[in-house]
């Protein structure tokens, strides 16, 4: 049986391209604030999606309201935020007769249908975030082009699927490879528009993380999140992990396509920064995640009680090397006190912190800090760079106790 997107709850004049084929209905009344210029969004209903907040709708693009990451380290499949970057979508695909190719410098090219994938390799699960790249950039200082996004691009969750070693193993990898990239099967709207395919290097595909995923969750995929397949790339941006992944191909010289070559660049500097309103001088791919963290308990402006002990929590995340503490003060900066750290559900994944703490009454400025087993840690001071990617300033979120 086929797999259809189902009807989009979007407005009909919005619905363009490859998303027409899917429909369209009245979009939701509400609409929410995000608190920076041009930041009035719609509420949207997307197919197997709660209301979600509206960026653009050719392609889709939404982000989750940021009060699901109060709710658990594990992102529902519902609430998981939506990137595209060109808007031909399929709006129909065949399980049975999808496959998956990979060639290229390899011995044995394959064809894999969905029943090999599950079949003939042994799957594995890995808990891990998917951030874009651009998450957050509606805060930039001064503003930079493209989407301009709060803090909801992001998603974690149980990812299960077969470790995209185990296939080029199958195929065989001929000496002097270098590079393995990655299309999918959504599609650019005119011939002059680049293919979005991305790459990584030869070892750090077969290192037995990377993963070409079926399910998300226990379920599978979203129609929107990727389904039949996505690649995952645990503790690096989301620009590389292709939805819809249809082909491999196995290179013996470096990729030069446009999404690596001049897109999703940062500046090659120690911290990916310049000082804002400048150019770099030189630029490099992005690649890894950088050290995050949140307070989720509590949005700014929130009231609190003055004088009882106050339950502060939220997440923090990183590339791989683990969260080793998260410091959170009251009192702008101050002060810091260690936050007792949850569950460890694996280094590429949420961690919940927790502190209660006690505020005398009037405004309080909290603010929250991670650092990792190797000792990175965020920056007090947002950094900038021309895309707007990579922020992770020390958050805060003022709240008035009385």
């Amino acid at each position: 049986m086929q797999r259809r997107v189902p009807p989009m709850s979007l407005p009909r004049r919005s619905v363009l391209g490859g998303l027409a084929a899917l429909g369209a209905a009245p979009a939701l009344a509400e609409e929410v604030h995000l608190p920076f210029a041009n930041g009035d969004r719609p509420l949207v209903r997307l197919p197997q999606k709660r209301p979600l907040i509206a960026l653009t709708t050719r392609p889709p693009q939404v982000e989750t309201p940021f009060e699901v990451f109060d709710q658990g380290i594990i992102t529902p499949n519902d609430a998981f935020f939506v990137r595209y970057h060109l808007s031909g979508i399929p709006d129909v695909i065949d399980p049975v007769r999808f496959r998956l190719a990979l060639g290229g410098h390899v011995e044995r090219p394959l064809s894999l249908s969905l029943v090999d994938l599950k079949r003939d390799f042994t799957a594995q699960d890995i808990v891990a975030v998917n951030q874009c790249s651009g998450n957050s950039r509606g805060f930039s200082n001064p503003r930079v082009g493209g989407g301009q996004l709060a803090n909801g691009a992001m998603g974690n969750a149980r990812w299960r699927g077969v470790p995209l070693r185990l296939l080029l193993d199958r195929a065989g990898v001929r000496a002097g490879a270098r590079q393995v990239t990655f299309n999918g099967l959504d599609g650019p709207p005119l011939d002059s528009v680049p293919d979005f395919v991305k790459a990584l290097d030869i070892d750090h595909a077969g290192d037995g993380e990377v993963m070409v995923a079926w399910a998300m969750n226990g379920q599978d995929l979203p129609y929107l999140n990727g389904y039949p397949l996505r690649l995952v790339v645990p503790g690096w941006y989301g620009t590389y992990w292709v939805k819809h992944l249809s082909e491999i191909t196995v290179l013996d010289h470096p990729f030069e396509g446009y999404w690596m070559k001049t897109a999703y660049r940062v500046p090659d500097t120690p911290d990916a920064s310049v000082p804002a309103g400048t150019k770099p001088a030189s630029t490099r791919p992005i690649s890894r995640l950088n050290v995050r963290s949140f307070v989720t308990s509590h949005a700014d402006g929130s009231r609190v009680a003055a004088k009882v002990q106050v339950g502060l929590r939220g997440i923090a995340f990183c590339s791989g090397d683990g969260i080793a503490s998260v410091r959170v003060s009251a009192d702008d900066g101050q002060t810091w006190n260690d936050a007792r750290l949850g569950e460890d559900a694996g280094r590429y994944s949420f961690r919940e912190w927790r502190l209660g703490v006690v505020l005398t009454p009037g405004r309080h400025t909290i603010r929250v800090r991670a650092t990792t087993r190797s000792g990175e840690t965020q920056p007090m001071q947002p950094l900038w760079n021309p895309p707007g990617y990579m922020r992770n300033v020390v958050e805060s979120v003022v709240v008035e106790a009385a």
